[in-house]
């Protein structure tokens, strides 16, 4: 926030963009099939780590037959980064968020929108496992829901206008699911989506305003007229 100028004053999403930096300056420490859980006890660690592929690595890798039950990955009993794993814990914090107003149920809404109709347009069009894979997975896997309500609601660099929250989490889904589909490069598109939408957002805000101005000057002028 500090390189922005201070709170309130960052164009992008301060965390995901520390992400990023880790993600792309070292990505052999930031991406992997094992789970560090040393120290557990205080007589020390039961096991030193936990090695399994992470349901979006073997969708990846064309394994869907291999995958996890949907029940399994909504519980969140499977490998994942730390508060990615578990959907019904990310829901019950979206609904505290909407509840106390300082999550935008318009933009979580419309970001598990646009994954949807992104998800149905790739099944329709399928040509390997992964394109197949149902809609509803794409909630349960990776870092999705968890990017949906605590990363693309920051109050500062998501879009400010009511219509411009629509657009913006609308696309955050639809560049979500395509980036975590269609990159082989790289398996999750969240973090990427939420950062190219906070450069955007200023944007969309803008000619939602412009589109409200032209509204209202019609309306004046047909008043006038009248």
């Amino acid at each position: 926030k500090e390189v922005f100028g201070g709170t309130g004053m960052n164009i992008l999403n301060p965390a995901l963009l520390a992400r990023a930096f880790l993600f792309f300056s070292y990505p052999g420490w930031m991406t992997g099939d094992k789970v560090w859980i040393a120290g557990l006890t205080k007589w020390g660690s039961v096991i030193d780590g936990f090695s399994g592929a992470t349901p979006l690595a073997l969708s990846a890798a064309y394994e869907t037959d291999k995958l996890p039950s949907f029940m399994e990955m909504f519980i969140g009993t499977i490998p994942g980064s730390i508060g990615e794993t578990s959907t019904v814990a990310i829901l019950l914090g979206a609904l505290i968020l909407i509840i106390t107003g300082v999550g935008s149920w318009k933009i979580i809404l419309s970001a598990f929108s646009g994954a949807l109709v992104m998800a149905l347009l790739l099944n329709a069009f399928a040509v390997n496992p992964y394109l197949e894979l149902p809609f509803y997975y794409h909630f349960v896997m990776g870092g999705f829901a968890f990017g949906a309500v605590y990363m693309a609601t920051d109050p500062v660099s998501a879009a400010q206008t009511e219509r411009g929250k629509w657009i913006y989490g609308f696309l955050i889904g639809v560049f979500s699911i395509l980036f975590r589909v269609l990159n082989p490069a790289y398996p999750e598109g969240v973090m990427l989506a939420i950062l190219l939408m906070n450069v955007f957002a200023p944007l969309i805000d803008h000619y939602v305003i412009q589109a409200n101005i032209k509204r209202r000057l019609r309306r004046v002028k047909v008043a006038i007229n009248k």
